[in-house]
């Protein structure tokens, strides 16, 4: 890819696809899939258990940036932005590192402590704040992909090694870092290397430049102390003359595949991006944006399709200025294939990204931090999927065969006020004794407040009464586990009003 800053930066009209939700039965066959540690099976991801999972998920970078942190902790408590990122229904966080990381003396900079933020994230190094990341993820029900983004927090490097970070160093931090989450089963797994790009190779037999060879020596390395990872093993620019994006070419593959010495752990991955990142000369076609169906399957969609692995699309992102570039972003969710359709047996995708601050792609965010730019978040909907068991492990549980207790609770929350308008979150909590599959929440405000657009749910309001139910992806809710959703509303000031929750 030809790379502006998108990674570097720091803080300071076509019609939507329409929410296709997975079908009742199928929600409900999904609802506990994710626990334990995963491996793979053809071209699904399988749960401890034996059941599909889909990886519908968000990259939030900042680790792999002179912060060595994730980004945003200047503006919110990092649990907040958690909790937001399941209300919108990912349920999976791509999360950049640096080598930078593991340097004693790293300190990670740019966090907020004021009224209570972030407090048990004072005094730690790097390590420590993502210790407390994947732990709180693990906690909401979200899985954690760890990607080795860089070599130093300086930029992107074309090969897994510089002259300051030598292959040594970068399969040590792996093993690292895989030790350390040892039987925390809330990292699923390690993304090897960011964006591999020319003189990098696949196949071409130079073990200073052949990336495939190198991913194996890394994967092994990784599986040699924590075999139950799945190792992510990303593309490179260009394969017997043919080129595409940083990290985007996977055609080697079916010539050329990753051998682990621990079976069904491979996941490939691929990134793929609008003209808002670069030109590429297929969005200039004709015919675009049918032609891009067949550029996907040339360079990795054909895995996926000829059930030889997983393939997980780790980056796509847009600022969505363009025509062009909304064309694009349609056609690649329909190309990833609805939930409702498919279920788990689908392409894996994490989005670029949660961040406001990439320079060429915006994020979920907007500026302020706060605000879903629901748009983006839109063309999502129909490839987003079910969240995972809370606690990030041990096996599923079984269920209450008694029947049981359906209830829940609700909590609202304001996460912004700004007078003319506001943002608020509701989480529901399961707190019966068996599994529901749908709920239900009603409030009254006092005043004049009316919804302007909300997320993660339908509602309806009459007079100052809202009534929120679930959107088709987070209606299954475990017992003890949770759910959310979120809205705007205008104006501001009016206060938290009480809710109830129905469940069923």
């Amino acid at each position: 890819m030809f790379r502006t800053l998108r990674r570097a930066l720091c803080a300071a009209a076509l019609l939507l696809p329409l929410l296709v939700g997975v079908q009742p039965a199928a929600q409900a066959a999904a609802a506990d899939a994710g626990a334990g540690y995963w491996h793979t099976s053809g071209r699904q991801i399988l749960d401890a258990n034996g059941q599909a999972v889909r990886v519908a998920g968000i990259n939030w970078f900042g680790f792999e940036t002179g912060n060595y942190v994730v980004h945003g902790l200047w503006s919110r408590d990092y649990k907040s932005m958690i909790d937001q990122m399941k209300s919108l229904g990912y349920n999976t966080i791509r999360i950049p590192y640096s080598d930078d990381i593991f340097k004693s003396g790293t300190v990670p900079a740019s966090i907020d402590f004021s009224s209570g933020k972030n407090a048990d994230l004072q005094g730690l190094n790097s390590l420590g704040v993502l210790d407390k990341i994947v732990a709180y993820a693990g906690q909401d029900g979200l899985k954690v992909i760890l990607d080795r983004h860089r070599p130093d927090s300086g930029g992107q490097s074309a090969l897994w090694y510089t002259s300051a970070v030598p292959e040594s160093t970068w399969i040590a931090n792996l093993k690292a870092l895989a030790t350390r989450y040892l039987g925390k089963d809330t990292v699923v797994g390690i993304d090897l290397h960011n964006e591999p790009h020319d003189p990098a190779c696949w196949g071409c037999g130079d073990t200073a430049t052949d990336w495939r060879l190198a991913a194996q020596r890394a994967g092994n390395a990784v599986l040699s102390v924590n075999p139950d990872l799945l190792i992510f093993v990303e593309g490179v620019q260009t394969f017997n003359g043919v080129s595409g994006w940083w990290g985007g070419n996977l055609m080697g593959v079916g010539q050329y595949p990753v051998n682990l010495n621990v079976a069904n752990r491979v996941v490939y991955s691929a990134h793929d991006y609008a003209t808002s990142v670069a030109q590429q000369s297929w969005f200039s076609d004709p015919s675009f944006p049918a032609n891009m169906p067949g550029i996907w399957d040339k360079y990795w969609g054909y895995i996926f399709k000829q059930n030889i692995a997983p393939v997980w699309v780790g980056e796509f992102g847009t600022t969505l200025q363009s025509t062009v570039d909304q064309k694009w972003l349609a056609a690649l969710v329909s190309y990833l294939r609805p939930t409702s359709t498919y279920g788990s047996d689908s392409f894996h995708w994490t989005f670029w990204s949660w961040n406001p601050n990439s320079g060429d792609t915006g994020g979920i965010l907007k500026d302020d931090w706060q605000t879903v730019d629901t748009v983006k978040d839109g063309y999502l909907a129909s490839i987003k999927a079910p969240g995972f068991p809370s606690g990030g492990g041990g096996p599923t549980d079984p269920g209450d065969p008694g029947g049981g207790t359906a209830a829940c609770t609700a909590a609202y929350t304001v996460s912004s006020d700004w007078g003319s308008g506001f943002n608020a979150e509701v989480k529901v909590t399961n707190s019966g004794t068996t599994a529901i599959g749908s709920w239900k929440v009603t409030w009254t405000w006092s005043g004049s407040q009316k919804v302007t657009n909300m997320w993660n749910a339908s509602y309806t309001q009459s007079g100052a009464t809202v009534t929120a139910t679930n959107a088709a992806h987070n209606g299954a809710v475990a017992v003890g586990g949770s759910a959310s959703f979120g809205f705007g509303g205008a104006p501001g000031g009016g206060g938290v009003p009480t809710v109830s929750c129905t469940a069923s």
